[in-house]
């Protein structure tokens, strides 16, 4: 909580050197035809101060540089017609700023915090967040052919370093089968009439946002009131989806359920294939009796897989588990750090510690009695582990760890093809840097060669 404290009377320092900044101006760098102005820098390194990190002088280094790279590709995308749309531009301001109001303790001691409204700053930071998303993408477009060849893997590995070849921690490929609590209509019939007795409230003439921030159990869009900013058919999910693209702008649904719990909503606004509404959600309580059932269910799943052995545990998984993730692969969990290659084997250091718990234990084949599970949302469990494999801490080879090597390989090429079509621009593009940033090791390459020779 201390810490918090200072990360957020940092951030009211800076913001008032940033308004002082603003009044006294000065361009930091030129870039073809655009500007960086010494406050867009101030206002990126408070960013970074609110978010947690440690003051840092240095860091505005890094923050210039991204400005520099930003820009230059912001200028490409205008000439290879690289667009992004206005209401993608929408959700980004509505995201950050979700996550602003949500870290400085609500709307209010944000806009102390700015000295300016929410809506003012969303219209101040709106080209920003415009010409990044549009150099994001600018970027995708020079890198979205890149791949690597198994030759090339080949390369890349027999060109590290004896001495520098990486050794990965000990690993192992974990299966699960989740049974999570189910409640009878009774058991839910709680939340549902205090859902129903809330919506009756603001019917009445109680206000939905303060309703929203003292009794919704969705604590991201509570704090807002209930406020979700916009989203499109495929945020939400299917239930929520169909009230919120049904109603028209001032309208509230029934009371209705999800596999959240009990919701109403109010649509707030739409435009075009987006909607901007607000809701009240009300979580049933698990009972006893709830969980008692899943383990019935888990118990009968255990014996048919370790006494009866009528089925393997990919079939069961596919059959029997209630997690929609694992369920479809086999029951196998991937690795949450390396989402995009879909690989089962997880580093040990890295897995769940009730996982880890339950596996250390067991042996390769091996499956677990039913256990208990608590997640980080506090919403209980049981589960079934299968241990498929373990591979022991090793040095890097080519037969084990290709596809890790294939990442490594590509992320090497990835940034060898940016920093190509940079140093191309640099050297097309009139880049100037004021001198208090000369003194940045990595932005004296940038400038063009006439301010070098002034320097």
């Amino acid at each position: 909580m201390r810490k918090f404290g200072i990360a957020l009377a940092a951030f009211l320092m800076l913001v008032s050197v940033s308004k002082a900044q603003r009044t006294l101006d000065k361009i930091a760098g030129v870039v073809g035809s655009s500007i960086i102005l010494q406050s867009d820098i101030e206002q990126q390194y408070a960013q970074y101060i609110v978010q947690g990190g440690n003051p840092n002088p240095a860091v505005k280094c890094q923050v210039m540089q991204n400005l520099l790279t930003q820009k230059i590709l912001a200028q490409q995308a205008v000439i290879d017609s690289v667009t992004v749309k206005e209401d993608e531009v929408d959700n980004e301001i509505e995201r950050r700023m979700r996550s602003m109001i949500q870290r400085a303790g609500g709307q209010e001691r944000l806009e102390q915090f700015l000295g300016r409204s929410v809506i003012q700053y969303k219209d101040e930071i709106r080209n920003e967040i415009r010409e990044s998303m549009v150099a994001d993408r600018m970027r995708g477009k020079i890198t979205e052919k890149v791949s690597v060849t198994p030759l090339e893997v080949k390369t890349y590995f027999e060109h590290i370093p004896k001495d520098s070849i990486p050794t990965f921690n000990k690993e192992v490929e974990v299966g699960e089968i989740v049974f999570n609590p189910t409640l009878t209509k009774d058991e839910k019939a709680f939340a549902r009439q205090k859902a129903e007795d809330l919506l009756q409230r603001i019917k009445k003439g109680e206000d939905f946002g303060n309703l929203a921030r003292l009794y919704s159990q969705d604590p991201q869009s509570a704090i807002e009131g209930g406020d979700l900013g916009f989203f499109d058919r495929t945020t939400m999910v299917k239930e929520f989806t169909a009230w919120a693209f049904k109603l028209k702008a001032g309208e509230m649904s029934p009371v209705f359920e999800s596999d959240f719990g009990f919701h109403f909503l109010q649509v707030i606004e739409r435009r075009g294939e987006q909607v901007r509404a607000r809701h009240i959600l009300i979580i049933p309580q698990l009972t006893q009796a709830s969980l008692d059932r899943a383990k019935l269910r888990a118990d009968s799943v255990y014996n048919l897989l370790t006494k009866n052995k009528q089925v393997d545990f990919s079939a069961a998984a596919g059959y029997y588990s209630d997690d929609k993730e694992t369920k479809y692969n086999g029951g196998m969990m991937l690795n949450a750090e390396n989402v995009q290659s879909r690989t089962t084997f997880i580093p040990t250091d890295k897995l769940d510690p009730q996982v880890a718990l339950v596996i250390d234990t067991m042996k390769v084949g091996g499956v677990s009695a039913p256990i208990l599970y608590t997640g980080q949302d506090t919403k209980k469990s049981y589960r079934i582990y299968y241990l498929k494999s373990v591979v022991d801490a090793h040095k890097a080879n080519l037969a084990q760890d290709f596809p890790k090597l294939k990442d490594a390989a590509y992320s090497d090429k990835l940034n060898r093809v940016v920093s190509q079509w940079f140093e191309k621009k640099r050297k097309e593009n009139y880049i100037r840097i004021d001198n208090e940033y000369l003194t940045c090791g990595d932005l004296k390459k940038w400038v063009s060669t006439p301010q070098v020779a002034a320097k």
